[in-house]
């Protein structure tokens, strides 16, 4: 095959099935919707009463509609599936798919505990498939330019980690909203928008060695809590100090402060429809400089960097031990949660 055909068949658009149309699965199939990455061909819904609605959804003319994950998977001309569903369940929809011999893109967090990620992440591996994980905070163009200037040197040795991500969208589900169960989403403010920050301090600073964590409901009735405080420890002697709020208007930053000096980053809006970001560095011996970052499809840029992988264009830059050193932070806070006392993180 010529260089040219090569070049062809690695830009052919990857076949994905959606798997859950809620509202984050709904913002998927807009972001696939511009790509020329990404194909959507199927979408499984279990819920009868959201199938029916889908019948009259313009995203899905022409778009093939099952009642489960399983008889998705089994359309017969996807590529990869893109997992959309509550926690507890990507675990044994991972496997699904792997045994299928479809790569998967799956929302976070990846799974809820550390074993089931070992499992899953084996899984792939032995059958030489992509696993893409929905972090696109790491995305983010400014987080991006941070973490190039910290690999430079640009803020000197790296002493701590300040970070906030919170907002007050869940009060608009519906009570019985799978987001709100203490079931299927334990320790809310962490499954929701903690763990990208979790997941930023682990691509900062390596896999963290223990946590703290406090979880209250102080701002709703939501059963798995709204007011997450995080304290991680990483071996070299930083901290990353993280607050994860589900009962308060957007805010989102991410600070990080070095012997040389500090950068900070910080959304103007959520990142589901993103507006730009206010960034201001300050270095020692140097007037601070505050500018603004123009708006940029972190979703999109996340999907697509998958679809690369798989079409064996670039490497998926989110490695698979980074993926299972944040499912074990994730795991110890939820544990530190219950004892009320710092926990140990298995080292992955």
């Amino acid at each position: 095959m010529t260089n040219a055909a090569n070049s062809s068949a690695n830009h052919t658009p990857v076949k994905v099935g959606l798997v859950g149309y809620g509202w984050w699965g709904k913002t998927i199939a807009r972001q696939i919707a511009n790509s020329q990455w990404l194909q959507l061909c199927a979408v499984a819904e279990i819920d009868n009463q959201a199938r029916t609605a889908m019948q009259s959804d313009p995203a899905l003319a022409n778009i093939a509609v099952y009642e489960s994950p399983e008889k998705l998977m089994a359309h017969g001309t996807l590529d990869a599936v893109i997992l959309c569903t509550p926690h507890q369940q990507h675990a044994q929809q991972m496997l699904l798919a792997a045994q299928a011999g479809l790569h998967v893109f799956c929302e976070k967090p990846l799974c809820l505990t550390l074993d089931d990620a070992q499992k899953s992440i084996a899984q792939f591996k032995a059958r030489n498939l992509v696993l893409g994980i929905g972090h696109e905070r790491r995305f983010e163009p400014e987080i991006m330019a941070m973490r190039q200037l910290i690999a430079d040197g640009g803020l000197g040795k790296i002493l701590q980690i300040e970070a906030n991500f919170s907002q007050d969208k869940f009060f608009a589900l519906p009570k019985d909203n799978w987001r709100l169960s203490n079931t299927f989403a334990p320790v809310g403010p962490l499954t929701a928008t903690g763990i990208h920050l979790v997941d930023l301090s682990i691509a900062l600073l390596g896999p963290c060695e223990s946590v703290w964590a406090r979880l209250a409901t102080l701002g709703s009735d939501f059963e798995n809590g709204d007011t997450l405080a995080i304290m991680m420890g990483f071996p070299n002697g930083a901290n990353a100090m993280i607050s994860a709020v589900l009962a308060t208007p957007f805010e989102g930053r991410f600070a990080v402060y070095g012997s040389h000096g500090w950068i900070e980053v910080r959304d103007r809006t959520h990142p589901e429809n993103p507006t730009g970001w206010d960034i201001t560095t300050v270095l020692r011996g140097k007037e601070p400089q505050k500018r603004f970052a123009a708006p940029h499809p972190t979703v999109l840029a996340n999907l697509e960097a998958f679809a690369k992988a798989v079409r064996q264009v670039a490497p998926y830059p989110v490695s698979t031990q980074e993926m299972l050193a944040n499912v074990a932070a994730l795991e110890a806070i939820m544990k530190s949660v219950q004892s009320k006392g710092l926990q140990a993180v298995i080292a992955a």
